[in-house]
């Protein structure tokens, strides 16, 4: 499968060309939340001597993130998609964390940074290079994140949140990924698309955790 991979669900944007699994080319920037002048640049430069027509799908994290982010990269890939009908691939961004730790052994706690103290979190177990997911996405309290990760023996924490998190979480059993490992990337998001389903463009959508502060400062003057 000839697969191109995106993520802009966070400060990086990053996209990935593969076939098979096999890494053809892979970028990553960090410039900011910048994702509307950098996305397309950037799969346009793993894209060289590659025909759009030619993909046979194209995987991209839907959420949770950003919600500027999310939404630029959702409709970049449904741009791409629709002219050739290219079956699109929805991706976890927590998920596409974790498999940047595929060669570890340890509970992988993917973090993004949700404001005030709270996180987007999904927990995963890396182990003989396989990742298996052990909670659902969600949105969780530095203080019930806590108390969740004191259960495990060895805890990476990854993600655009990781520092904050393992700055403010005090436990002895948790470790701060490494800088390279640390951001979602395209290469991780073609590794969780993988046995994924294959949906048209128009079905893939954003996938939020949570409403985003207009909307929750819309909802509370309503309800005032």
């Amino acid at each position: 499968m000839l697969l191109l991979s995106v993520d802009s669900s966070a400060v990086t944007a990053s996209a990935a060309l593969t076939e098979n699994g096999r890494v053809i080319k892979s970028e990553l920037i960090n410039k900011g939340l910048t994702h509307s002048e950098t996305l397309m640049p950037l799969i346009e430069n793993v894209m060289s001597g590659y025909e759009y027509k030619n993909l046979d799908a194209v995987a991209v994290t839907a959420g949770p993130g950003s919600f500027t982010g999310v939404r630029i990269g959702v409709a970049t890939v449904k741009g791409l998609a629709f002219p050739y009908d290219i079956p699109c691939i929805s991706v976890s961004a927590l998920e596409a964390i974790a498999y940047n730790f595929v060669d570890e052994n340890a509970v992988i706690c993917a973090v993004m940074d949700a404001r005030r103290m709270q996180f987007y979190n999904a927990v995963f177990k890396a182990e003989n290079g396989k990742i298996s997911r052990l909670c659902s996405d969600r949105a969780i309290s530095i203080e019930d994140l806590r108390k969740d990760m004191e259960a495990y023996d060895y805890v990476i924490i990854a993600g655009d949140g990781a520092e904050l998190c393992y700055n403010n979480i005090h436990l002895e059993n948790a470790v701060l990924a490494t800088e390279e490992k640390r951001w979602q990337n395209g290469t991780g998001v073609a590794l969780a698309a993988a046995d994924k389903e294959l949906i048209k463009a128009e079905a893939l959508m954003p996938v939020y955790l949570r409403l985003s502060q207009a909307e929750r400062e819309l909802k509370l003057k309503k309800e005032n």
